[in-house]
């Protein structure tokens, strides 16, 4: 499903039908459902902007589309007679504790305020669709995507920003990062259509601190070492939510993910290769 013609064209090309529909008109949303006769729906309704410098401004429509928008499909696909919903989350907005977060851990709703919202949107998100019900729910919780079309790739808006050095370390840079590259995450998506129901984190396996995959991702684009800047200076130049990432993130385990769906991430080329 998608809402653009582009978009109807780019699925085409890739041998799959179809249905040119916006999210927030539940009766046509049902009616694509329906005429798709779909077994499993997965929803992976984002609004993000090809940017991570225009994400601020983005939040907001990006919060409604995932909430009213996956709402709208959520209930076409209960009202369709669909087996099973796999809903999109965050492997990286972790509630905080020591070494890395497995599926029990909840989400940061008390981060700062950006993360704190987003943590709390994916939190709705995961309540909807693991609910008892007819409809089997699987949340997968992903990494920062990498890889062709993310953003952390050479060619992309993380990339161009630690290029300009616009990308700090930010105090001891503690905060732990889980990636995943794009291909693994569908991968994954695919093994879930089968797996058990429930939660599963979809990251590499390898989580660091950005005091370690900063610098070696500068290296692998050939650009200078990032900047640092202590916490009181981000706080004032950056922002409140900018020193969370870079300070307080929480890396995630991918050890159930592993066992159930034969998940075999990829090291990340810029530490490993």
């Amino acid at each position: 499903m998608t809402r653009s013609e582009a978009g109807a064209r780019k699925i085409i090309e890739r041998g799959a039908a179809a249905e040119l529909v916006n999210a927030f008109d539940a009766a046509a949303v049902e009616a694509a459902v329906r005429r798709s006769k779909a077994e499993v729906v997965i929803d992976q309704l984002t609004a993000l902007p090809k940017h991570p410098s225009e994400l601020p401004a983005a939040s907001p429509g990006d919060r409604q589309l995932r909430l009213e928008g996956g709402g709208n499909l959520h209930r076409a696909a209960l009202a369709s007679g669909a087996r099973r919903y796999i809903q999109q989350s965050s492997g990286f907005y972790l509630g905080p504790g020591s070494g890395l977060a497995d599926e029990s851990e909840p989400l940061a709703i008390d981060a700062s305020p950006a993360v704190a919202a987003s943590a709390r949107t994916y939190t709705e998100l995961e309540a909807r669709t693991l609910s008892q019900g007819p409809m089997e729910g699987v949340a997968l919780r992903y990494g920062f995507f990498y890889g062709p079309g993310t953003w952390y790739h050479p060619e992309d808006g993380a990339a161009e920003e630690v290029r300009r050095r616009q990308s700090p370390i930010i105090g001891e840079g503690r905060g732990v990062w889980s990636f995943v590259h794009i291909e693994d995450a569908a991968r994954a998506t695919v093994a879930a259509l089968t797996s058990e129901p429930g939660t599963y984190n979809v990251v590499d396996d390898d989580p660091s601190p950005v005091s370690r995959w900063l610098p070696a991702f500068a290296q692998w684009l050939g650009a200078p070492p990032p900047p640092r800047m202590s916490e009181r200076e981000a706080r004032v130049v950056l922002g409140e939510d900018a020193v969370y990432y870079g300070t307080k993130l929480r890396g995630a385990s991918n050890a159930k993910a592993r066992s159930a769906l034969a998940f075999r991430p990829r090291p990340l080329p810029w530490l490993h290769d």
